[in-house]
């Protein structure tokens, strides 16, 4: 209660507040954004959603997607000169400001309030409010319980509703992860009460793939999976030629690893893209192996238990071979 009532102190009055959130924004990452932006505007504050990177197309018909400012070289003075003006920083959606590049380092020396949301393991103390619960589904989730904490769920209209639906039915794996509670079936059902069209949200973020997308998706599928029965893993490995061959977009890989996941007998899967600047890794898991800890330990990354992301300055090859020379360690855990 002492976060919610300071949280509540500090705004009474109508504050300059900017939003942001992690690297490669989800439906997550952005739809709480957006959905928490739309609930500050209603209240008369003056609200930027700043995201540290673009994000994939699928999103844009959020409600307040074109008021966006995506952060780039060419917007870095805006982007900057908004953060020193804040007189609270929401940073939602990651546990650490190592997660939103470049604008990290504007956030740690900015003068406003610091408010942290998130459900990420291990957060770094760098807010004075924190709102981090590692065992919500959805940082969504958690903005619908502080706009409602703070005595405002009737301001949740349709528009901010929907933003809220879309990151926790993406984050929930359409509701069918063990993050998926009673409490957000509760939550659920009250965003139902005010309007929310759940058919189109799921075809908007899932039945709106480009050609190039699908055909991407056969051919990963057909040609780049590997699966290690000895270990009971499954692993994707892309290289910058076959993201240009097809013309891949932002978004067009997200998902891929839980295709290598859903192969009878696998519990542990990996993702490896080779962004050029570095190998970009996606980890995923079931029951009590924990790519969270994998992650941090070998991949400077982190996340959740089930679900993680990793980083690599190795080639796509050897970060390749690095995975695999690590299995035989987690041998025991990987037969159960």
């Amino acid at each position: 209660m002492q976060q919610i009532n300071e949280l509540r102190e500090l705004l009474q009055s109508p504050k300059k507040i900017m939003i942001t959130t992690h690297h490669k924004p989800d439906a997550d990452a952005l739809g709480s954004s957006l959905g928490l932006a739309g609930y500050l505007k209603k209240k008369g504050h003056q609200v930027t959603v700043i995201t540290p990177t673009d994000y994939p197309s699928f999103l844009n018909w959020m409600s307040g997607n074109d008021e966006v400012l995506i952060y780039s070289h060419r917007t870095d003075a805006q982007a900057k000169a908004i953060i020193n003006d804040a007189e609270v920083l929401f940073c939602l959606d990651f546990s650490a400001l190592s997660r939103i590049n470049e604008l990290g380092g504007y956030i740690r020396e900015a003068k406003g309030t610091k408010v942290l949301i998130d459900h990420h393991l291990e957060p770094e103390p760098f807010a004075e409010i924190m709102f981090s619960n590692t065992s919500a589904a959805a940082t969504a989730e958690l903005v619908y319980e502080v706009i409602r904490d703070l005595g405002d769920e009737e301001l949740i209209d349709t528009a901010i509703g929907e933003c809220l639906y879309a990151g926790i039915m993406t984050d929930t794996g359409s509701f069918r992860h063990a993050s998926t509670t009673r409490n957000v079936h509760l939550i659920i059902a009250d965003l139902l009460h005010k309007g929310v069209d759940i058919c189109k949200i799921h075809r908007n973020i899932y039945d709106s793939y480009s050609e190039s997308r699908l055909r991407f998706l056969g051919y990963v599928l057909k040609d780049k999976l590997t699966v290690v029965r000895e270990y009971n893993t499954a692993f994707i490995a892309v290289t910058s030629e076959e993201l240009k061959q097809y013309n891949s977009q932002t978004g067009d890989t997200e998902g891929l690893v839980n295709f290598a996941l859903s192969i009878e007998g696998v519990r542990f899967a990996a993702l490896f893209i080779d962004r050029t600047e570095a190998v970009k890794i996606s980890f995923r898991s079931v029951g009590d192996i924990s790519v969270n800890e994998f992650a941090r330990s070998h991949f400077s990354g982190g996340g959740h238990k089930n679900a993680s992301g990793g980083i690599s300055y190795l080639s796509l090859a050897e970060t390749v071979e690095k995975f695999q020379s690590l299995l035989p360690l987690y041998a025991e855990q990987l037969a159960k």
